[in-house]
């Protein structure tokens, strides 16, 4: 499939052109649209334009990778402090009064009605139209590896953080360790979940499109001062471009193109890192 900006309006933007390989990539903060019936949500633009409004550079970096591989690349165009569409509807951190601090007027006292049209218009198109593209692989009988591209600030809670990205994973760790070693392999310093784990709960595209389907699947995130500029989000698209190959190839080697997963060769990997309190404020 190929796709164009011409879905914006659905609430997500489509990159890039399926040409055959195994990778849909997806963004959930990649936008920083409000809708203008919001306003400005009673928060500065310069306080959107921070990490608590969007996952920054990451837009560049999925829309280079997807050229580089080829791969379709599905995008979310609010800003998290809309809606978070890596929340589950009804999460606490769903819809945040208070992201990093930084208090959001108009996300308080919503009304169910209100809440439950910000599901329709936003949280459920983007949702949807994941689920289209896997299906229609899964239905043609194709290896479908599911990749979630996020990034995350330099410093949070005077704590600086040391990784140059973290891989992400939860109840199958297979690709993920693949992953994580072909970075370091790099010089690169990454986190195994961290600076936050991936859990059933703190997160939703992952676990709904990967982890139910059995899909193969990675959560990469990256340093937002490495991709705030065009010049490291080309870098880390071209590197991403030759390494998520090469996972690949050495999973097909070890576990099959389908790569089922199993009790003998899925870790439950419950590890914990930072609380999800902190990951929602826009981390």
């Amino acid at each position: 499939m190929t796709g164009s900006n011409a879905e914006t309006a659905a609430g997500f933007a489509v990159y890039g052109s399926d040409q055959g390989g195994p990778f849909v990539l997806v963004s959930d903060h990649a936008g920083r649209a409000v809708p203008p019936e919001l306003g400005d949500l009673g928060v500065s633009a310069e306080e959107r334009a921070r990490h608590i409004g969007w996952d920054i550079g990451i837009d560049g970096v999925g829309r280079h990778l997807a050229a580089r591989l080829p791969a379709v690349l599905i995008e979310q165009v609010y800003s998290r402090l809309v809606i978070d569409c890596n929340r589950a509807p009804g999460h606490p951190t769903s819809i945040v009064t208070v992201s990093d601090g930084t208090p959001v007027p108009a996300n308080e006292g919503l009304t169910p009605e209100q809440i439950a049209a910000r599901h329709d218009a936003i949280l459920h198109p983007y949702h949807a139209r994941i689920t289209q593209e896997l299906d229609a692989r899964v239905q043609a009988g194709r290896p479908t590896v599911v990749v979630a591209l996020h990034s995350f600030t330099p410093e949070m809670r005077g704590f600086k953080r040391p990784w140059h990205a973290g891989i992400l994973h939860n109840h199958d760790s297979r690709l993920a360790h693949i992953m994580l070693d072909l970075l370091r392999r790099e010089g690169l310093t990454v986190g195994d979940n961290e600076p936050y784990a991936l859990t059933d709960t703190s997160d939703y595209t992952i676990p709904l499109h990967g982890e139910k389907r059995q899909l193969p699947h990675l959560e990469i995130e990256i340093r937002q001062d490495l991709i705030a500029e065009e010049a490291g989000q080309k870098e880390w698209a071209e590197r991403l471009a030759r390494l998520l190959p090469e996972a690949w190839a050495q999973f097909c080697k070890l576990y099959g193109e389908a790569g089922a997963a199993d009790d003998a060769s899925v870790q439950d990997n419950q590890q914990v890192a930072e609380p999800a309190s902190v990951r929602a404020a826009g981390a």
